[in-house]
């Protein structure tokens, strides 16, 4: 599991730090964070649907602060839980372009062990960085 939780960190919201040795890997390591935030079982989550993402940002952290909302607006506009299971991001004319394919289901109750109802990323700590072990980033979830 490459994140981890940081109760120290925010008090009334869900903070996380995710990381990998790639930028890449570590787009879908805090995907996976916020969404196991949402829900206790990840890998209930079956990929019976697909989602297309396509994210252009001139700045780096904030294309993955737009990243982390997808997984939020699948769940709140159409009850979808996705996992983000690979990513793309390359740089052109000045801008990161990331694109990537979101799979999932429908929410179920019964098989996807509910923890918290997230409502948006926070820009309040967010922090996105190359580290001599590869990339880490850390962010707050408003619930």
């Amino acid at each position: 599991m490459p994140y981890e939780y940081l109760p120290d960190l925010a008090t009334a919201d869900i903070a996380f730090r995710a990381w990998s040795r790639t930028l890449e890997g570590c787009f879908v390591s805090a995907a996976d964070a916020l969404v196991n935030a949402m829900i206790d079982n990840l890998d209930a989550i079956q990929p019976r649907e697909e989602r297309r993402i396509e994210l252009e940002n001139e700045a780096l952290d904030l294309l993955l602060f737009d990243f982390l909302q997808e997984p939020i607006y699948f769940k709140d506009s159409e009850q979808l839980m996705v996992r983000v299971p690979e990513v793309q991001i390359d740089r052109q004319d000045g801008k990161y372009r990331l694109r990537a394919t979101a799979k999932g289901e429908p929410l179920d109750p019964e098989r996807h062990q509910q923890r918290v109802d997230v409502k948006a990323v926070t820009l309040h700590h967010f922090n996105l960085q190359q580290t001599p072990e590869g990339w880490e980033a850390t962010a707050i979830l408003d619930i």
